[in-house]
């Protein structure tokens, strides 16, 4: 009986390891890539993510145009913070259905008060009359009456645009700080969990399966890129906002400031995710003569070159904003989520056929942050696989499904009404000079460690 018990249990792991080993593979422990093109738009999709988008553009305005275990906690909170965002990214998509945008003007009905205008309102002036008494007057009764307003008179109005307000107000219900936790928003953890079961879904036999969806995730970005590109380029003042991201007006004296090459190490080290594990978990599906130096000088040149042509999208259209607003681009121009959710949606707000616009800018924002979120999971995954390869690799199906329940748990922390903050401490503190530093100590310890230490053991075929 024992004998026909363990016989068994060799035919379901037989039969489990069946769904992701091909015929073909060479690995038949662990599998392999079912085609180059799989492999190599899994690691352009997972290079080329938000942060070409978000976060390169405005860098290069502000700069002058010029293993084991560490790899896995990157991962995590990676993937936590980064869901979040793309729950963001998916319910900007689903209110964009509708005309006109939410956010193209301060509602009522979503609750935009009286400090929102779509314009901004100019400072009052408490005025000392002849006969001794205090009157509050506006810029065009000074103006009107050829009056100044003395020194240390002036008061300010709060203003937010509507864009702004109904991300503060509507999607995140911001609280006043991370000591306020709130409560969780609940559109916004639905959306979580769409992103979840997503990921879960692509990943459910591994790269057999992500590899296939990738086909149109890693492509899907350079097609609303191309678009949004022309249409930006077409828009009154686009020439503006390029000149500002890499043009006349760039200040290629900045390159001598050591604080430029620490953003651009950062966006490179962030972007490519060199010491979080993606690149070395995806490329361990690879076949043994796999030409790895190929590779990665076609995902470098793709990762910059994405880059670089994201920022011409993005300030074509801040240009347009800047000239209708009639304000410089550097008074339009933010980073990170701010461009994203804030500037750029409010940019769209005003082109015709916005709707239309908003749809395909988020569903492109949808899918460059896909790709990331299928390494991310599948570096977590196949850590533990190979940790652990006797219980976990006959039961891939399971651990992914715990894995992204687990991680959805994990990230609800970032949809409640304190969410942002904790997204931009994540994004603060796991971003930069620790990406850096980790890449040099995983390098030190796979060259002069491990290397040093399992010389005599190594076999080179």
């Amino acid at each position: 009986m024992l004998k026909i018990a363990h016989t068994l249990e060799g035919l379901r792991d037989v039969a489990a390891n069946s769904e992701r080993v091909g015929e073909n593979d060479e690995n038949v422990e662990r599998g392999n890539w079912s085609s180059k093109a799989d492999y190599l738009l899994s690691i352009i999709g997972y290079a080329v993510g938000l942060g070409n988008v978000c976060r390169f553009p405005f860098l290069a305005y502000r700069n002058g145009g010029g293993v084991g275990i560490t790899m896995v906690l990157s991962s995590i909170f990676a993937t936590i913070s980064y869901s979040c965002i793309l729950a963001y990214s998916l319910y900007y998509l689903f209110v964009s259905f509708q005309s006109p945008l939410p956010w193209a003007d301060c509602f009522s009905w979503w609750g935009a008060d009286e400090t929102c205008s779509r314009t901004p309102k100019g400072p009052l002036c408490n005025l000392t009359l002849d006969d001794g008494y205090f009157e509050i007057v506006n810029t065009t009764w000074l103006q009107k009456n050829n009056e100044t307003c003395p020194n240390g008179s002036k008061i300010s109005i709060s203003h937010q645009g509507p864009s702004e307000q109904y991300w503060d107000k509507v999607v995140l219900q911001r609280s006043s700080s991370m000591d306020e936790t709130g409560d969780i928003v609940w559109y916004l953890a639905l959306c979580l969990l769409l992103v979840r079961l997503t990921v879960g879904a692509a990943l459910s036999k591994g790269i057999k399966s992500s590899g296939k969806v990738v086909y149109f995730t890693a492509t899907f970005p350079y097609v609303a890129l191309t678009i949004l590109l022309i249409r930006g380029v077409t828009l009154e003042g686009a020439s503006n906002g390029i000149e500002f991201y890499i043009g006349s007006q760039s200040d290629f004296s900045k390159l001598a400031d050591a604080e430029v090459w620490k953003d651009a190490a950062t966006q490179i080290f962030f972007s490519i995710a060199v010491s979080m594990g993606g690149l070395t978990a995806l490329s361990s599906y690879n076949k043994f003569h796999n030409n790895c130096y190929t590779d990665t000088f076609i995902v470098c040149v793709a990762n910059c070159a994405t880059s670089v042509f994201a920022g011409f999208v993005i300030f074509s259209v801040l240009g347009h904003m800047g000239h209708v607003q009639d304000k410089p681009v550097s008074e339009v121009a933010q980073s990170g989520i701010g461009l994203a959710f804030v500037v750029y949606p409010e940019a769209l707000a005003q082109l015709p056929w916005a709707p239309l616009w908003s749809i395909l800018f988020f569903f492109m924002l949808l899918t460059l942050g896909l790709d990331s979120q299928f390494a991310n999971f599948e570096t977590i995954i196949t850590g533990l696989l190979d940790q652990f390869p006797k219980f976990l690799r006959s039961k891939r199906l399971s651990l992914t499904t715990a894995v992204c329940v687990i991680f959805y748990f994990l990230s609800l922390l970032l949809v409640t009404q304190a969410g942002i903050y904790w997204i931009n401490l994540i994004d603060h503190f796991c971003i930069g000079w620790v990406l850096i530093v980790s890449a040099l100590l995983e390098q030190m310890g796979l060259s002069w460690i491990y290397g040093k230490c399992n010389k005599k053991s190594i076999k080179i075929k």
